[in-house]
């Protein structure tokens, strides 16, 4: 497989000149749909919700925006995944970025944190990573930065759409560059492994979902002395079995099973686009990733005491009641859900990990760059098996307090009224607490609006709503500290007050 296959068109670039946008709109109208950017990043369903000329423009803008913000001619590294119209992506994009003047260095396939550390490494001035991460084929998205390590927040998304969707000159500046820059991957892996072996022997299954971490997992994993057993790590942009998404109970399942069949001491799953992570335990059980979180904190803390960790509202409470991390006088803040808002938090801070529940693990200075990555996770978790090697993962699970946890619940709301829903949502919960309302039959404790509502309840029990960053969904997860069957009653409490809304569609999965 050539991994660095790249697109005829964009060997174009280095003799194309001048490069103009010519659109016919009464042929060929121009589609970008304001809903695509979202708080972080863009997403739209291609070509229904953006076309080419859309994907250009967006380009432009985008190049505009580097441009002012840090200078004219700015570099931009950039990347794809493997689905099958990623690269026509990338073309329309970087014609974009071209005609808004910027200086391209193409790294052809790669994975989003692959992308992030190549703009440490060739110190370019902003990056432009094109994939729609974990969501379903036929949706397309552009994750971009300029600050090394983070990516854009509400504010920077805000102003590239302003000149997206307010603009109507698009007037080519003729003088940016095009350069393809091979052999980037093992440059990745090096710095990944760092010369890092395992001392014991470790047998891990690589789950995938024939996404892009398929091309390089495996490989990373066998680099420091695991034996590997691939699962559906073939590259494939049908997804044929199914979406590659280690928080979807379909892809843990399948990894359950590998775990059995093969005996492994773990499986490691990884998302489209590699910047999550996984984990089913050596009984074939899966362990929801903020629990994995917490068990990587206390193996970081053991050689990093005093150290601050941040974590996401949809992670599990245990942080803050954890007897290990008090006495190693770890300090624990919760934080807005989503990549972008936790890697500046995590800077802000300056705190050595942070970690959310879909699995995004943020890996700060010394260990890492700060930014998020699968990979790097994998390499910590394969860490905390090596250096426990006399007690197997499910111990260490065992090990914690026992609560009870629903899966990560996206129901169906449409983008132009899910904020303004779990905003209202929000308020029925914080009218309960003054009232000193129960919640099925325990009073509240805490009401938190950081990132949507999270209500935390006298007995440690808890519920989130909040609006998904990169879809037309809400985001519901819920933690007993006492019963499944409370699980349940937190989550038909809620269901009842999004149905009451009328606004509010079918899940994903759900108990």
């Amino acid at each position: 497989m050539n991994l660095q296959n790249n697109n005829k068109k964009m060997n174009e670039f280095k003799n194309q000149s001048p490069l103009e946008f010519n659109f016919d709109e009464k042929l060929n109208p121009t589609v970008i749909s304001p809903y695509g950017f979202r708080e972080y990043d863009a997403r739209w369903l291609f070509p229904e919700d953006v076309n080419q000329q859309g994907l250009e423009i967006f380009g432009f803008s985008l190049g505009t925006y580097i441009s002012n913000r840090v200078k004219p001619g700015a570099s931009v590294v950039i990347g794809h995944d493997y689905r099958s119209y990623s690269e026509e992506v990338k073309y329309h994009v970087a014609k974009g970025l071209l005609t808004a003047g910027c200086k391209i260095i193409d790294i052809g396939l790669a994975l989003s944190p692959m992308v992030y550390f190549a703009q440490h490494h060739l110190d370019t001035d902003a990056l432009a990573m094109i994939t729609a991460s974990h969501n379903d084929n036929g949706w397309t998205g552009i994750k971009c930065g300029i600050e090394k390590s983070l990516t854009f927040g509400p504010d920077e998304v805000a102003e590239i759409k302003k000149i997206a969707i307010g603009t109507t000159d698009f007037k080519a500046k003729h003088n940016g560059t095009y350069e393809f820059k091979n052999n980037l991957r093992q440059d990745y892996l090096d710095y990944l492994t760092q010369g890092y072996k395992v001392k014991n022997k470790l047998k891990i299954v690589a789950a995938c979902g024939n996404g892009t971490a398929g091309a390089f997992a495996p490989d990373l994993l066998r680099a420091i002395g695991c034996e590997v057993v691939e699962l559906h790590c073939r590259l494939d942009h049908s997804f044929p079995n199914y979406n590659p998404n280690p928080e979807d109970m379909v892809m843990l399942e399948d990894m359950t099973a590998a775990v059995k069949n093969h005996h492994a001491d773990a499986a490691f799953g990884f998302d489209g686009d590699g910047d999550r992570l996984g984990v089913v335990d050596n009984l074939g059980e899966e362990i929801f990733s903020d629990k994995i979180g917490l068990m990587l904190a206390r193996n970081v803390a053991a050689d990093y005491p005093n150290s601050t960790f941040v974590i996401d509202v949809k992670s599990t409470g245990l942080y803050f009641h954890d007897e290990y991390l008090k006495a190693q006088n770890c300090k624990i803040e919760m934080w807005k859900t989503g990549h972008s808002h936790m890697k500046r938090r995590v800077r802000e801070l300056n705190s050595i990990c942070g970690f959310e529940k879909s699995g995004h693990f943020f890996i700060n200075e010394p260990l890492g760059l700060g930014f998020d990555d699968g990979l790097k996770s994998a390499i910590l978790m394969a860490k905390l098996l090596d250096d426990n090697n006399d007690t197997k993962l499910s111990e260490m699970k065992s090990q914690l307090p026992l609560t009870f946890q629903s899966p990560t619940m996206a129901p169906y709301c449409a983008d132009d009224e899910k904020y303004q829903l779990v905003d209202d949502v929000a308020q029925i919960i914080l009218d309960k607490s003054k009232n000193n309302e129960e919640i099925v039959g325990e009073s509240i404790k805490n009401v938190l609006t950081v990132n949507g509502v999270r209500f935390e309840l006298e007995n440690g029990s808890w519920g989130l709503i909040r609006a998904s960053s990169n879809k037309p969904s809400l985001v519901v997860v819920i933690e007993s500290f006492q019963s499944m069957d409370e699980v349940k009653a937190i989550f038909n409490y809620i269901n009842e007050i999004l149905d009451a809304t009328g606004k509010v569609g079918e899940y994903d999965q759900t108990l």
